[in-house]
């Protein structure tokens, strides 16, 4: 009570004409309604990567495509451009701009067959420090261009490998800025034949077991194309990666083309104020108030 006190004062001093500030938050809420009310969602069998993998998406959860999932990430969470995105699932009972929402970015990187030789060889908290170590590199160049430094605090979930479904998975622990909650980036990565499909899962850290089980869930429905998986890699034309599995998990752009097209490696969920819904503080404070952002959960408000 005693901080949502403290915010109100701090919005009258800021903003004091009410009037003005109700309309500006009636604007901003009405330009969020028709951001959302314009998302197409699709379901059932969509094909991604121009026919190299496919999803059956249940009616459980919902599909949005390259241009509607970037404006998501983009617009809605604050997160650098990406267009190297071929959409998102999400849960079909939570809207996006909800705190308790998460949702799964779909990528593809053609980047040849990746040999799992290295999997069982790999030391997790060596790589971990790796990481650590390219990520403080990279802020400098996140606050040049206006985006929020971010920590690797740890694992969420360390790494393993499943040899048989060709698939990896891991979580990281990611501080953005002085947000007061961490943000989980869940990834997931199924190896095939010409290239790797990715799946990261974006939340909060408090998200992990719902992630978690609705990832298996999001894995049951994602495939290759006959043609594409893993078992159909023919050495005699097929290109081989340069890359292992450990690189997968440090992020391989970091090391293939340097750290500012890594930038992307690091997802966030609203880190910034919703630009949509929130032309001034008092809008924030309407939508803290109506229950759409929690008190104790404003997580990736900067």
């Amino acid at each position: 009570m005693k901080k949502l006190v403290c915010m109100l004062a701090l919005a009258a001093l800021a903003f004091p004409a009410y009037a003005q500030e109700a309309a500006e938050a009636d604007e901003g809420e009405a330009a969020l309604q028709e951001f959302l009310a314009g998302l197409d969602y699709q379901t059932g069998l969509i094909e991604v990567a121009d026919g190299v993998a496919s999803l059956n998406v249940p009616e459980t959860f919902r599909f949005l495509g390259p241009e509607d999932a970037q404006s998501v990430l983009e617009d809605l969470w604050g997160n650098p451009p990406d267009e190297t995105v071929l959409g998102m699932i999400f849960p079909a009972d939570v809207s996006p701009d909800e705190m308790e929402s998460w949702g799964v970015i779909v990528t593809y990187e053609e980047d040849g067959y990746v040999d799992d030789g290295d999997a069982a060889e790999i030391d997790y908290d060596d790589l971990l420090a790796q990481m650590q170590s390219d990520t403080e590199d990279s802020n400098e160049f996140r606050r040049e261009n206006g985006y929020a430094e971010v920590e690797l605090v740890g694992w969420a979930a360390e790494p393993r490998y499943a040899p048989e479904e060709k698939k990896l998975y891991w979580a990281k622990d990611l501080r953005f800025g002085d947000a007061e909650q961490n943000t989980l980036n869940y990834d997931v990565r199924v190896l095939g034949r010409k290239g790797v499909l990715v799946m990261r899962a974006v939340a909060g850290m408090d998200q992990l077991p719902e992630i978690r089980s609705g990832m298996d869930d999001v894995m049951a429905f994602v495939d290759f194309n006959e043609g594409y998986r893993y078992s159909d890699f023919n050495p005699d034309i097929d290109e081989v990666a340069a890359y292992g599995i450990g690189a997968l998990i440090a992020g391989k752009m970091a090391a293939k083309v340097g750290l500012l097209k890594g930038l992307t490696l690091f997802l966030a969920k609203f880190w910034k104020v919703i630009a949509l819904a929130v032309v001034a503080l008092f809008g924030f404070l309407k939508k803290m108030l109506t229950g759409k952002l929690g008190e104790d959960d404003a997580r990736e408000v900067s």
